[in-house]
């Protein structure tokens, strides 16, 4: 595929490099936020065959590729020759909700190839110790644990970095102050204080509450913010010649401390009253709770409200060691990919049957949009039945209280994540039960019900 014409087409058809404020992209999209979204040509763009769909979403104008768009984000970053200095600009105001799912995608999109691997490979190492292929005090074991736990050990450092970005800050400014929150010496005094013997300190005569910060989301994330907001307050006033030096240096000296006394006791309370709400309605009947999400993950994903949750997964794993969200979204995913299944042992048509075996390859690992917009949504009845398979797997799940133990993305590889420290026991066998039968349930309705050799509905 020419990605570089297909970058051009894309480009033009978005109001060209002055409509772009900013560009990201997730493992199937690229995201654009736009300074007027009426010079964009959607209908264009969804005539071209390198793209999917189009999606207008959460304040951006998102871009359905497929699996090879990070080549086309590479091609449009060559085209656009996109400069990495923060940049304040106007926008047009959102609402809170489009605001709210604008910030998450931009603060977590960019790691998420390296979270999904991270979280994998803590879930291969579950596996291996509980097959007693491996032990816990093997060198082998023990790289690889390293490696894995690296991302979320420091996680406020990478969120440091992207919340600093997103919110137009210095990134490596709010970087610092995430590794700061999880600097050896924070962590020795965070043990200290554990102790009764140890002596309080204080900052400024202010006393110091000691936390863990290590993979928590939300303290860097408020920080980040004030950092941004504190970094254009002092550019105001820093005359240009001293800005580089003096902005910095009163913003580590501000922020940092200002983030140990306030920003993160206040978010690490919130965090555990998010975590803890969490838990009380997913304990009020976890199979409802499992066929609701299992039901409209789908259809979240295609309007980009899925976003809305993943910085409640990260959560419930930071505050609470594991998340009984993301096995409930098993059944969701596999459903869709055994209605493409269903579709391929259908169909006689050529074409179909390439698109359906590509798309079902991605589906397996996680990737369900070239399912849905290429095959199951046009088709309508696959995709219906592949949400009503998802809700009974995802009531199933949530029925045997089924938990993943690290983050990634959700795919067959997750299984590996669902073994918990003391081994495979029901839970993750409940999960393998729920997403099975949606899987084939999906499978057999879409091959039986759906007429598939119609052509598909046109939008």
């Amino acid at each position: 595929m020419h990605y570089q014409t297909l970058a051009r087409t894309i480009l033009k058809h978005v109001g060209g490099q002055q409509n772009i404020i900013s560009l990201v992209h997730c493992a199937t999209r690229l995201r654009f936020k736009l300074h007027d979204h009426q010079k964009a040509d959607a209908s264009a763009l969804k005539s071209d065959p390198g793209v999917m769909a189009v999606v207008e979403s959460g304040g951006q104008f998102q871009v359905v590729i497929g699996n090879h768009v990070h080549d086309v984000y590479q091609a449009l970053r060559a085209e656009t020759e996109p400069d990495d200095t923060p940049t304040v600009v106007d926008t047009p105001r959102q609402n809170l909700l489009n605001s709210f799912i604008d910030v998450v995608s931009g603060i977590f999109t960019p790691f998420l190839g390296v979270m999904a691997a991270s979280g994998i490979l803590k879930g291969m190492l579950a596996l291996l110790v509980s097959c007693k292929w491996l032990t816990e005090e093997s060198g082998t074991y023990r790289l690889w644990f390293v490696a894995s736990d690296a991302l979320f050990y420091f996680f406020p450092l990478f969120l440091g970095y992207t919340a600093g970005k997103k919110f137009g800050g210095n990134p490596f400014l709010s970087m610092a102050i995430g590794g700061a929150l999880t600097h050896p010496l924070m962590m020795q005094a965070f043990e200290q204080a554990l102790t009764a013997e140890t002596v309080s300190l204080t900052f400024l005569s202010l006393p110091i509450t000691f936390i863990n910060y290590s993979t928590s989301v939300l303290p860097i994330i408020f920080a980040a913010w004030v950092n941004a907001k504190l970094e254009h307050f002092l550019n105001r006033f820093i005359p240009a010649v001293v800005k580089n030096l003096f902005t910095p240096l009163l913003c580590l000296m501000i922020t940092f401390p200002l983030t140990i006394l306030l920003l993160g006791p206040l978010a690490t309370w919130l965090s555990q009253l998010l975590a803890n709400g969490y838990q009380a309605m997913y304990g009020f009947m976890p199979p409802l709770a499992g066929a609701m999400m299992g039901g409209i993950w789908q259809v979240c994903v295609i309007f980009g409200l899925h976003w809305g949750l993943v910085p409640l997964m990260f959560n419930n794993l930071s505050v609470l060691g594991y998340d009984t969200l993301s096995p409930l979204l098993l059944p969701a995913v596999m459903g869709q990919v055994g209605a493409v299944a269903g579709v391929l042992l259908r169909t006689r048509d050529a074409k179909r049957r390439a698109l359906a075996s590509s798309a079902l390859a991605a589906g397996v690992f996680g990737i369900t949009e070239p399912a849905v917009y290429g095959l199951t949504l046009p088709l309508r009845r696959p995709f219906i039945f592949g949400c009503l398979s998802g809700a009974i797997g995802g009531a199933i799940v949530g029925y045997f209280h089924s938990s993943v133990y690290s983050a990634g993305l959700v795919s067959i590889l997750t299984f590996a994540q669902l073994i918990p420290p003391d081994g495979i026991n029901l839970t993750v066998w409940g999960a393998i039960l729920g997403t099975s039968v949606s899987f084939v349930l999906a499978c057999c309705a879409s091959w039986w019900f759906s007429g598939m050799e119609k052509e598909p509905v046109s939008d």
